[in-house]
């Protein structure tokens, strides 16, 4: 015999043994009166299923969302100039020494001598007649007088070489402008000069000053 059919009929063996095990306790059941109650916790505990409701599992609720962390602030890199020139190299070239100053002594100056004396002294022009005549209360302007203008007028005069006045210029003012006006219109007009002369004798351009008072005549 093989010994998968010695094994299969030990096993016939062993289930005819329990099966004979269960009668006989069944059988004591009964006679002892306790077989219904026997049978009846086999039977309930046989028949009796315990089925468990499978309650749905509860999927975890999903993590919080992160908020997206902001990017990292990148700084450039810092350019840096590895070609960097030498600094410039100055030559400093010390001047030759300043020659002294010879001074220059100038020859002196030949003596020249002075110009020989005129043979005649010069003269200034001189008027001719009374000056006084010239200007006088019978002149005095009609503004002047009705306002009661006084004063002094000063003058210097131009004369040529025949003798005339050629110019009239106010050197002191009257306070009347109108008044200095008439004193050089007059002298200008009326006024005769002896020409001045030069160291020669001949008659040449000269010049003569004087003054007017302008005064209202008391009655």
């Amino acid at each position: 015999m093989a010994y998968a059919d010695r094994e299969q009929s030990g096993n016939r063996t062993v289930a005819f043994v329990v099966v004979a095990l269960i009668h006989l306790v069944v059988g004591y059941a009964l006679v002892t009166g306790l077989a219904y109650e026997g049978v009846k916790q086999i039977m309930k505990k046989v028949t009796t299923v315990d089925i468990k409701k499978e309650e749905p599992k509860k999927e975890p609720p999903p993590p919080p969302k992160k908020a997206a962390a902001p990017p990292p602030i990148v700084a450039p890199p810092v350019k840096i100039n590895v070609n960097v020139s030498p600094p410039p190299i100055t030559t400093v070239t010390t001047p030759p020494p300043v020659a002294p100053v010879v001074p220059i002594i100038a020859p002196p100056a030949p003596v020249v001598a002075p110009p020989p004396p005129p043979r005649m002294q010069p003269k200034s022009a001189s008027p001719k007649g009374n000056p006084g005549s010239w200007a006088n209360a019978n002149d005095y302007p009609s503004g002047p007088l009705r306002r009661e203008e006084e004063g002094v007028t000063r003058f210097r005069v131009t004369v040529g070489a025949d003798g005339r006045v050629t110019s009239c210029d106010v050197t002191g003012s009257s306070g009347s402008s109108e008044l200095d006006s008439t004193t050089c219109s007059l002298i200008t007009r009326r006024g005769r000069f002896n020409a001045a002369t030069d160291g020669d004798g001949n008659p040449v351009a000269g010049a003569w000053s004087s003054s007017v008072r302008w005064q209202i005549p008391k009655d």
